[in-house]
């Protein structure tokens, strides 16, 4: 597109060419971003995928976000039922007014809201953020977070999840574990490893899925990956 081109758009026909090349670049990079185990039988279906930086967040604050009865809008349904990256993003703001755009949120609201970032995009936005399970918002940051109508101060709850496997019943049993139990991931790929200390999340509907988030992701060459397996 030329620079005459772009001086005829207004800032509305702009933001709306940016949102289209963003979600074309994220369906790309979740299909690419999933690698799944082995098919032999009796063995639980293995999917490892990359979590990228993503929020939740309460429908009050959505509402102060995007306007006064807003809801989410599902954009790309996730692998667990019922979870979905929603079409809605924000800008997270961090100290010294460094910022991060196109925060995508995902859905549905939940009671707390809380900002996940890998450790690089927290060293951007000049932020120490501890390792924790989700919902744990101990010892960590705040920032704020902006939206189309309004802005959102977050006291705390900026963190990096650590690397966790959900799972129901049946797979919890084949791998002789319960909810809070670790388990390690070996990667076969160009840059082969193990991930260790794996959080189990036991949950009655969950699918078996790994989440990794990009740090770890790109560290392993996942979307390259020949094989993944978890074990004790």
């Amino acid at each position: 597109m030329s620079t005459a081109t772009l001086q005829q758009l207004d800032r509305g026909q702009v933001e709306r060419l940016v949102r289209q090349a963003l979600s074309r670049h994220f369906v790309a990079q979740k299909r690419s971003d999933a690698t799944q185990g082995g098919s032999t039988p009796g063995v639980p279906k293995l999917m490892v995928n990359i979590s990228a930086r993503h929020c939740h967040v309460t429908q009050a604050d959505l509402e102060t976000l995007f306007g006064k009865g807003h809801q989410l809008k599902p954009f790309k349904w996730l692998y667990q039922d019922g979870f979905f990256a929603a079409e809605e993003t924000v800008t997270i703001i961090g100290p010294r007014h460094r910022t991060i755009s196109n925060l995508r949120i995902l859905g549905p609201c939940r009671d707390h809201s809380q900002v996940e970032l890998a450790f690089t995009d927290a060293i951007s936005l000049g932020l120490d953020v501890p390792v924790r399970k989700s919902g744990d918002h101990r010892d960590s940051p705040g920032c704020y977070l902006l939206g189309p109508a309004g802005m959102v101060q977050m006291g705390r709850g900026v963190i990096r999840h650590e690397r966790h496997v959900h799972m129901g019943p049946a797979d919890a049993a084949y791998y002789g574990v319960k909810d809070g139990d670790r388990l390690n991931l070996r990667v076969k790929s160009s840059c082969s490893m193990v991930l260790e200390d794996l959080l189990c999340r036991l949950a009655p509907d969950s699918k078996l899925e790994v989440h990794l988030d990009t740090d770890e992701g790109n560290a392993c060459d996942l979307p390259r990956a020949s094989k993944v397996e978890l074990f004790k």
